[in-house]
């Protein structure tokens, strides 16, 4: 039996408002869910009450741009995208690094932010580790977070080097300053914020890193409605300056 024309573009309509559209949900429930590591500062940081950083005051200026609350869900560089597959969360934030592999497992919002990767060594042994031929021998122990960028820089470009590899990426750097390991694999926004935070630290090649990135945001595939406010929100943060006053607020400037 043929379908009328009239009952094929029904089927169509209902086909189509029957698909799931997670912005409509969000304002719906009133909720906008973000998944953050809380271990990447000064982007995320949870101290076991409540988060801070840049990307946490942004999920907030989200939230308040789309008249809802936000809620934080920690999960783990390793398990970032899996999450947010599973539907954990809405939008993952925190210092994610844009990335070919992430943009064919999610959806990518525009570019912030462009730095490179470098490292982070105690002060005054700058100049002992400032090129990849040197961090790259067996005598050194190089500390990186599971599951992240670093991690896959480390296997990529320091293959002789002594990997140590750590769940919590807060722990890198305590590991420095202890001299358990000699060179953190990390970002120039982190390595600078560490570098003014802790006399014991140093960052090395900020003004010339090794790679050049930008952070974004993740969002579940298909999602085109969620990922074009966003980007809207982001553009608007630019126009009006916001996004210059949270980076300075969280020492980003």
């Amino acid at each position: 039996m043929k379908l009328s024309s009239i009952a094929l573009l029904s089927i169509a309509a209902i086909s189509f408002n029957a698909q799931a559209d997670l912005l409509d949900d969000i304002q719906e429930k009133g909720v906008l869910t973000i998944g953050t590591t809380g271990d990447y500062k000064p982007f995320t940081y949870y101290d076991n009450t409540q988060y801070s950083g840049y990307d946490i005051d942004v999920a907030k200026h989200f939230a308040e741009q789309l008249g809802v609350e936000v809620r934080f869900v920690q999960t783990t560089w390793k398990n970032l995208v899996g999450d947010l597959k599973q539907g954990k969360y809405d939008i993952a934030m925190g210092g994610i690094t844009r990335r070919m592999s992430r943009q064919l497992a999610a959806e990518q919002s525009q570019g912030y932010m462009t730095f490179g990767k470098v490292f982070l060594v105690a002060n005054g042994k700058q100049e002992q580790y400032d090129t990849l031929k040197e961090v790259n021998v067996p005598s050194v122990k190089v500390g990186v977070n599971i599951g992240g960028t670093n991690e896959k820089f480390a296997a990529q470009f320091l293959t002789k080097a002594t990997i140590v590899k750590y769940e919590n990426n807060l722990d890198v750097p305590k590991a420095v300053s202890a001299g358990t390991v000699d060179v953190m694999v990390t970002e120039t926004p982190e390595a600078l914020f560490y570098q003014a935070t802790d006399k014991t630290l140093q960052a090395v090649r900020e003004e010339n890193p090794f790679t050049k990135s930008q952070f974004g945001y993740l969002m579940p595939v298909g999602e085109q409605r969620l990922l074009n406010t966003v980007n809207f929100i982001m553009d608007e943060m630019k126009l009006k300056g916001v996004d210059k006053a949270l980076m300075k607020k969280n020492s980003l400037l």
